[in-house]
């Protein structure tokens, strides 16, 4: 829900309040019901409201309690805010809202920074200290919600979104190196700190950043799961991790249907989002709202999985919505816009898929539920078996999951962004640390720390947000991706992958949606270039600013335009995607 942004200044020039109002009305699909400024001495904020909990003005942002000293911007949902809410009360706090954004403040207030570890749920805030002049930047253990920042002369900015920090201006626009091999290695993702601009960078997941009035930060981590089994958790059988896994996943559904509004399941007929409405149907909702989207057929390629997800809402009697997009009257028009809502460039094909699905989704809810994460905490790609027992697994994980070589990236990028192997080193260095010592998961640990931050998380926040619906997810529950990482291997890659929870699944919803080719959100026109699409493709990576920008060699280009079939990832993605769709994301952004 919302989106916030600030500037604290360091030096004695004024905050520049058409900086900040510009970025904020760079967020307005964020928030559409309300919008708020608050400006104290060298620190401002401003705000925009998607109104999710407690309606009514009383939690309207930046919120300011000048008993406490107190101002804080908000993004998120704490799930358990009415039972923290009673732990304040109890220690004598007054609360003057019904919401979560107060709870937010006055736990700050009686627990410091150590409040995040009684949060359950996701969220970035910013918090002013009056007589300090501190301010504190927050980001949620798994990054659901977004924090970007830039440092200004004199000063620093933060927004909920990388464009709202362009809109402010003065923000240095060339490529970050470090960050398009990521992109071209690790499609599209790039790891934090790191942004595809080299003067904005994101606030890692799970990180409390301290910014005293002169300028210097602290940075502390405060959460990280640890892939061990307890000692008293070492006997338990299969079974066993099936009847804690299915409690802990019903205590995450439960969680998140914790708002004053109509909560909704995105449903795309596979295992993950069948157990949602499976777990909620279980737990008395009737009448529920489920939405699915499908394209059409390219050559073998099946654009939609319908039949999957008509027979969960069948089974259940929800009420279902579906979205058939064709490619040339929908997703072509609406490409563009897709594109810059993205707070990064994002090459996955799905995401046109989750902005147009949210498109319809908002007219009729104004929260979801979705089984993002369900893959990266209980092991459901196809790299993670044959990681069992690897001697190399770095070179093993990278050969599987990168999306070309060096010499293929050297051939790719203009020689100006010739350099070291980042992207391999950041793998080695990721999979040496402690913590997780079997190879998968050390794998896990990669993918949940990054690639699911910087990828299907992302996804879901922008495409959602940009329609003003928030987006949840059960799978991402702390104590549930805990629980998760502490199981043994063997009961998460049993069973062609995610073994606990296809057998969870037999338990509760219809086994066709279970034992079945594993699919994925599939928008063929994007994998397999052809037509329209291509030619829109050719002319944006021909046209004078992708000449003039320069980024990629035209040989390579050409290569690429020739025989787009011919240029697919080992992950299944479009190289000549990949290429087209930073171009387009640089030029809807201005850049």
């Amino acid at each position: 829900m919302c989106g916030f942004c600030g500037e604290i200044r360091f030096d004695e020039i004024p905050v520049d309040l058409g900086a900040l109002s510009a970025m904020s009305a760079a967020m307005i699909p964020r928030g559409p019901d309300g919008h708020g400024f608050w400006q104290q001495g060298r620190v401002a904020l401003a705000h925009r409201r998607l109104s999710i909990i407690d309606l009514s003005n009383h939690a309207a942002q930046p919120m300011v309690d000048s008993e406490l000293g107190l101002t804080v911007a908000f993004n998120g949902c704490i799930y358990n805010y009415a039972e923290l809410r009673a732990q304040l009360q109890g220690k004598g706090y007054r609360f003057f809202s019904q919401g979560d954004t107060e709870v937010v403040l006055k736990a700050f207030h009686a627990w410091g920074g150590d409040c995040v570890e009684r949060f359950h749920g996701m969220f970035a805030c910013a918090i002013s200290e009056r007589d300090s002049g501190r301010v504190t930047l927050i980001r949620d253990r798994l990054g659901i919600k977004p924090l970007y920042y830039a440092e200004v002369k004199g000063g620093m900015r933060f927004a909920s979104t990388l464009p709202a920090l362009l809109a402010g201006g003065g923000i240095a626009t060339d490529i970050d190196p470090v960050a398009l091999h990521y992109y071209m290695h690790f499609h599209a993702v790039v790891p934090a700190p790191h942004t595809i601009l080299s003067g904005v960078r994101k606030l890692p997941p799970a990180t409390i950043r301290t910014i005293e009035p002169d300028g210097r930060c602290h940075d502390r981590t405060y959460w990280e799961p640890i892939f061990e089994t307890r000692p008293e958790e070492r006997g338990l059988g299969f079974e066993d991790w099936q009847e804690r896994t299915l409690a802990s996943l019903r205590t995450a559904v439960e969680r998140r249907l914790v708002a004053d509004v109509d909560v909704g399941v995105l449903l795309s007929g596979g295992l993950d989002s069948s157990l949602i409405v499976g777990l909620l149907a279980e737990q008395g909702q009737q009448g529920l709202n489920t939405f699915s989207v499908g394209f059409e057929t390219v050559g073998k390629e099946v654009g939609d999985e319908f039949q999957y997800s008509d027979i969960i809402a069948r089974h259940y009697g929800t009420t279902h919505h579906k979205i058939q997009v064709d490619s040339a009257t929908r997703l072509l028009p609406e490409l563009p816009n897709c594109v810059r809502a993205m707070a990064e460039p994002m090459v996955s094909h799905d995401a046109i898929g989750f902005y147009l699905l949210s498109q319809e989704v908002a007219k009729h809810v104004k929260v979801v539920q979705s089984g993002q994460g369900a893959d990266e905490i209980f092991a459901g790609y196809h790299w993670y078996p044959p990681m069992v027992g690897s001697q190399s697994p770095e070179v093993d994980y990278a050969r599987a999951f990168c999306d070309r070589d060096e010499e293929d990236y050297r051939r790719a990028v203009d020689s100006r962004f010739h350099g070291e192997d980042h992207s391999r080193a950041f793998i080695a260095a990721h999979f040496a640390r402690a913590g997780a010592g079997a190879p998968v998961d050390k794998a896990l640990r990669l993918d949940q720390q990054i690639m699911l931050v910087d990828d299907p998380v992302k996804r879901v926040d922008n495409m959602t947000m940009a329609w003003g619906l928030e987006a949840r997810v059960p799978f991402l529950d702390h104590e549930l991706v805990e629980l998760a990482a502490r199981m043994p291997d063997e009961y998460k890659l049993c069973d062609d992958g995610k073994g606990v929870l296809k057998a969870i699944g037999r338990k509760i919803i219809p086994s066709e949606v279970i034992d079945r080719p594993k699919g994925y959100f599939p928008v063929p026109a994007l994998k397999y270039l052809r037509g329209e699409v291509l030619e829109t493709v050719r002319d944006l990576v021909h046209s004078r600013r992708a000449r003039e920008r320069g980024l990629f060699q035209s040989a390579y280009v050409d290569e690429l335009l020739a025989a787009p079939d011919d240029h697919i990832t080992p992950l299944r993605g479009s190289k000549l995607w990949q290429v087209a769709l930073l171009e387009m994301w640089l030029q809807e952004q201005g850049v």
